[in-house]
């Protein structure tokens, strides 16, 4: 490998562990070290395995659990036996420590902010381009999908993501019961396929496709967390989905979705999907997409 490739990013990693305050003990005024708050971070909302944040992390046992046993002692989370697997150990926040990440973020926002507010509009998009490209390429060996059960807890949990996210964003809000539906008979071979993707273990995105007797295929629930967002995930689950309806036969794939979903509508359009007509009941759509397969 090219030496000088490694010396610009050793010079890469120096300049953002400085800039960003990791080297500090008080890291963003909180009176804990960087270590500890992304601990903290690293949880999410809902119990977890330690094991599983060890592993996203990379952390060895022995240094895991002292950053643990600092947030307990903090008051910030509790560590249980798990109620599956008396071997294994459970980390959740506490009420104490979900306000104290939402704390953690809105510094975080913060101090991004002021890293960037000296560089002009044209730095800081070279900036927001190079950190995506960064991100993309280290974080990529890191990213698995795999075809998922759709009743799996992670499956239900990106559908619940996606619907939140959607009811945000449409102008009349999102319920899911007046959707066309996709059941999980619908969705399990060979009446479809649900992917969910995940990053270190976690999960960070769906995509379902269904496969009718006749007619073209249709795509479902197409979801990236936005804390994967930028990796490429999204495409990349496209085309796993396209491949599993023309494995199973078809030759045309088609979607519904509503414009307000800018980022998802240039996505179908630069990978091949023209709009036609309406062809379906969905009431939240305003949009009507159709691909041919190609054949191999």
């Amino acid at each position: 490998m090219d030496d000088r490739l490694i010396q610009t990013f050793r010079v890469f990693q120096r300049t953002v562990t400085r800039e960003v305050g990791a080297l500090q003990e008080n890291f963003l005024g909180r009176g804990r070290p960087y270590g500890v708050s992304r601990l903290l971070w690293e949880m999410g909302d809902g119990p977890v395995e330690v094991a599983t944040l060890r592993e996203r992390l990379g952390l060895d046992a022995g240094y895991a659990s002292r950053l643990l046993r600092a947030l307990e002692d903090e008051g910030l989370v509790t560590v249980s036996p798990s109620p599956d697997d008396a071997r294994a150990r459970v980390a959740e926040r506490t009420e104490a420590g979900r306000a104290e990440a939402a704390e953690l973020d809105a510094r975080s926002d913060d101090t991004a902010a002021q890293m960037l507010a000296h560089l002009d509009e044209e730095e800081r998009r070279e900036v927001e381009r190079a950190a995506r490209t960064v991100t993309a390429a280290l974080a990529r060996r890191h990213l698995v999908i795999d075809v998922e059960a759709p009743d799996s807890a992670d499956a239900w949990w990106c559908r619940d993501q996606y619907f939140a996210e959607i009811d945000a964003i449409f102008a009349s809000g999102y319920d899911p019961a007046a959707a066309v539906q996709a059941t999980d008979d619908d969705l399990t071979m060979p009446r479809g396929a649900l992917l969910v993707a995940r990053l270190h273990g976690q999960p960070v995105g769906c995509g379902a496709v269904k496969l009718p007797a006749e007619g073209p295929a249709h795509l479902k629930r197409m979801w990236v967390s936005p804390a994967a967002r930028g990796l490429g995930l999204a495409a990349t689950m496209l085309e796993r989905l396209e491949a599993i309806a023309r494995d199973a036969g078809a030759t045309e794939v088609g979607l519904d979705t509503n414009s307000a979903l800018v980022a998802a509508t240039t996505l179908y359009e630069s990978r091949g999907y023209a709009q036609v007509p309406r062809f379906n009941d969905e009431t939240h759509a305003d949009r009507w997409y159709l691909k041919r397969l190609e054949q191999r």
